[in-house]
């Protein structure tokens, strides 16, 4: 393919023709079909250059090559419906002849790389953000035809008007602008109609460019901020400011954030961004993609999941960093080793951000736990690393409303649920109320009880048991309490062997309900007479499967009789026709403490209570 040749000046009116240098006559179908998924990128990437062009001249000007006054950088956008056009204006650098043909008829030969390349030495050139290459071939998705009218920052530069129609084709002519910078102007066309509504044009410029770094107007109106207060030092922000950028961020949130963590780091990865914590609720599902990426203050996604562990993903804000690697359309993450040091160095600021706080402040950090306690349990679940610093600021509540570490719980009951083989056994509770009468003995024998109520708590307990090999957790209602922390002494039998097996048969003979093993003990005589219990294993398994989204696979509740409550040997005197009632009414109020006596059977309890007053 020959390229044009064209004279230095564009002073005649005299138009010259062209071939874009691409090595393929369809790079514009590629463009439009492949490279961008959705055909609204377009505004992205010629807002950015726009920005970039912007951001040159300053840093012309630091450098001391630039003598003149940059006056008013600012960006505008605006959408002529029935001239069916989108204009996007600048007052940046602009291009001379010669840089249009190397920089638009070069398709991915990247201007602003070449710039950064050259100027690296001054700080402002670090905030050019894109690649005037593909970028701009973006417009062609929604437009017919395409004039870019520049006028370059160097003295003695004459304005140029370069035109194509989406062939390789091209034309230049001399430019209408007189004052420096660059005017796109795309002549949409029939399948690019939707994107001259004003509000639809609005609506993707405060998506992608709602903070960019200098003023951008549509139709008049700024619709940016230009310093968002990530973009700022730590020092330099008041937490006003902050819960005032959370309220910027999500507008439709009622709630106010916990509390915050500022990333600012520069070596050896550029990485800024703001992280808060907001109340987690019970549908993880629901806090996620919270987190918006953008790359020098341009929005790229939300689907950070690539880019910081899983758990983070329940964290709000904003991360920005010039070093994630993104394809060449800025849609995807590209492998690479600083996604992984970013994601590693993100994790730590936040562990870091935990211990600090429960350091410097317990009682601060106690009032916020059980808003953060479903992110720390979620957490350690998926990311061992962070669950091995969690145990620093992890916190147990207890039933008496206290709040232990997983040391002092062992400095100051370690001991009294200590085992027969040794191993600590924590009792918990996932319902206080459902269990007062269990808390209440098991307080008596000098045990404290947890509650734990979280819907991923059968998750956690597994991980927790998986790191404290030598510590297991059983939920209070597994079985009777002498026999969960099992001291390995046996209350002596008030029945004898014979009795007993009488007693079993005769549970078994009136429970008749699906799922019921009937099961002897020999317990205490002020321990329940009846109890219904779920073995901990089978319930936990069940816990999982729920979590899951799948249906119970058991349905396996134990009857435990205590042979020695004085029930069993009136049970034992008393004749036929009592034995049955009796055994019917001790069951049905095992049934009820632990919420199971439903429907008719509830109904038949009532009125046979009612009945005997």
């Amino acid at each position: 393919m020959v390229k044009a040749k064209i004279k230095s000046s564009m002073e005649t009116d005299q138009i010259k023709k062209g071939q874009i240098q691409v090595q393929t006559e369809n790079i514009f179908p590629i463009i439009k079909k492949f490279l961008y998924a959705d055909h609204d990128i377009f505004i992205r990437e010629l807002v950015s250059n726009a920005v970039d062009a912007n951001q040159k001249i300053k840093t012309l000007q630091s450098a001391g090559e630039f003598k003149g006054e940059t006056g008013a950088l600012e960006v505008r956008v605006s959408v002529d419906k029935e001239a069916k056009t989108i204009t996007f204006s600048d007052t940046g650098v602009g291009m001379t002849e010669e840089e249009v043909e190397k920089y638009l008829n070069q398709v991915a030969f990247s201007g602003a790389r070449e710039f950064l390349e050259k100027y690296q030495h001054v700080q402002d050139g670090q905030t050019i953000i894109g690649h005037f290459g593909l970028g701009f071939y973006s417009a062609f998705m929604v437009a017919q035809q395409v004039e870019v009218d520049t006028l370059s920052w160097k003295e003695g530069a004459s304005a140029v008007l370069w035109t194509c129609d989406g062939s390789p084709e091209y034309s230049l002519s001399a430019g209408k602008r007189t004052e420096r910078g660059t005017t796109i102007t795309l002549h949409v066309g029939e399948d690019g109609l939707e994107f001259l509504e004003t509000d639809k044009v609005k609506e993707i410029l405060v998506k992608y460019g709602k903070f960019l770094p200098i003023p951008v107007f549509f139709q008049e109106e700024q619709i940016n901020n230009t310093q968002p207060a990530w973009t700022l030092k730590p020092a330099d922000v008041t937490e006003e400011d902050y819960t005032n950028f959370y309220k910027e961020l999500y507008p439709q949130s009622f709630d106010n954030p916990l509390f915050h963590i500022h990333l600012n780091v520069d070596y050896p990865f550029n990485l800024t961004g703001i992280l808060y914590f907001p109340r987690i609720s019970e549908k993880l599902d629901l806090q996620r993609n919270k987190i918006s990426l953008y790359s020098k203050q341009v929005f790229i996604t939300e689907s950070v999941e690539n880019i910081v562990p899983e758990y983070l993903t329940l964290l709000h804000g904003v991360i920005d960093s010039p070093d994630i690697p993104l394809n060449v359309s800025r849609s995807y993450l590209q492998a690479d080793g600083n996604v992984k040091k970013i994601s590693g160095h993100i994790s730590k600021k936040v562990t870091d951000k935990l211990e600090e706080m429960f350091r410097q402040n317990r009682e601060d950090f106690t009032e916020k736990w059980e808003n953060i306690r479903l992110f720390v349990q979620y957490g350690s679940v998926t990311d061992a690393k962070f669950g091995e610093r969690a145990e620093k600021f992890t916190l147990f509540k207890t039933t008496d409303q206290t709040y232990l570490t997983p040391e002092e719980l062992k400095e100051q009951f370690g001991e009294a649920h200590t085992n027969k083989d040794g191993k600590k056994v924590w009792l918990y509770t996932h319902a206080p109320d459902l269990h007062v009468g269990a808390i209440r003995a098991a307080k008596e024998k000098g045990h404290v009880v947890l509650v734990m109520d979280s819907h991923i708590e059968a998750h956690y307990i597994g991980f927790l048991e998986s790191r404290w090999t030598d510590q297991q957790f059983v939920r209070i209602d597994a079985g009777a309490l002498d026999k969960l922390i099992d001291k390995g002494f046996e209350a002596p039998k008030t029945v004898t062997d014979e009795e007993e097996k009488t007693l079993k048969t005769l549970l078994e003979q009136h429970i008749t309900e699906g799922g019921y093993m009937v099961k002897t003990e020999s317990l205490p005589s002020d321990a329940p007479a009846i109890s219904l219990v779920q073995p901990e294993f089978i319930r936990r398994m069940e816990e999982m499967q729920m979590v899951a989204g799948k249906s119970k696979m058991w349905d396996m509740q134990e009857v435990v009789v205590n042979v020695n409550h004085p029930l069993m040997r009136r049970i034992l005197e008393d004749t036929t026709e009592n034995q049955g009632m009796k055994i019917r009414q001790a069951v049905d109020l095992a049934m009820l403490s632990k919420g199971l006596l439903k429907g008719e059977a509830l109904d038949q309890f009532i009125r046979k209570n009612m009945e005997s007053l």
